[in-house]
């Protein structure tokens, strides 16, 4: 599996590690999302499935139901946990796009803290970069510019400016959070020894 973007097998083990599910279930959430992420197709989503089956990262229990095919619902395993884990800890490519970064973040409750301030300043910066190409492509346009350009360099100017409202305000939340215990033993085990 690809260290920087998300897969379909990734984002599945990210929702297994929140509830077991069927494969509709995991279907009908993407779907929820499907204008910000793309939505994967049945033709991806249950050859994952069975693929995570296969590697022993998900097991499946089949559900019978009265008037309805039985149900396959799907739950992470440890070995599924452990390289979820693994692949978050990745670091993550600069130019990472929009929709990897929204689906990684859709996983952000397996991310220790650190790792999610870490993932939305990295995000912050590129947005901020993003914005500043687009200032300045803005400010070089002449009164004779097309409309068309006009339109779609203020339509990303002010996308861009959301954006970094929404991770401010993220960031902002995150780094007023009391610490945990379990984050404040953590820290008293490291400085013991």
């Amino acid at each position: 599996m690809s260290t920087s973007t998300v897969n379909v097998r990734h984002l599945v083990l990210g929702l297994l590690t929140q509830r077991p599910m069927s494969g509709y279930d995991i279907r009908k959430f993407l779907r929820s999302l499907s204008w910000l992420i793309g939505s994967p197709s049945s033709g991806s989503l249950y050859p994952a499935l069975r693929a995570l089956l296969q590697n022993g990262l998900v097991t499946v229990d089949v559900v019978p139901s009265q008037d309805k095919p039985s149900r396959k619902v799907y739950s992470i395993t440890e070995a599924g946990r452990q390289t979820l884990q693994e692949w978050v800890e990745r670091p993550v490519a600069p130019d990472t796009p929009l929709k990897a970064f929204v689906m990684r973040l859709i996983l952000a409750s397996n991310f220790s803290r650190a790792g999610l301030i870490a993932h939305l300043k990295q995000r912050s910066s590129q947005v901020t970069a993003h914005r500043a190409v687009l200032e300045q492509m803005i400010r070089a346009l002449d009164e004779k510019a097309d409309l068309g350009q006009r339109l779609a360099l203020n339509y990303g100017l002010a996308i861009a400016g959301a954006e970094l409202g929404c991770l401010d305000g993220a960031l902002d939340q995150l780094l007023e959070e009391p610490l945990s215990e379990e984050v404040m033993e953590g820290a008293r085990v490291t400085n013991a020894t």
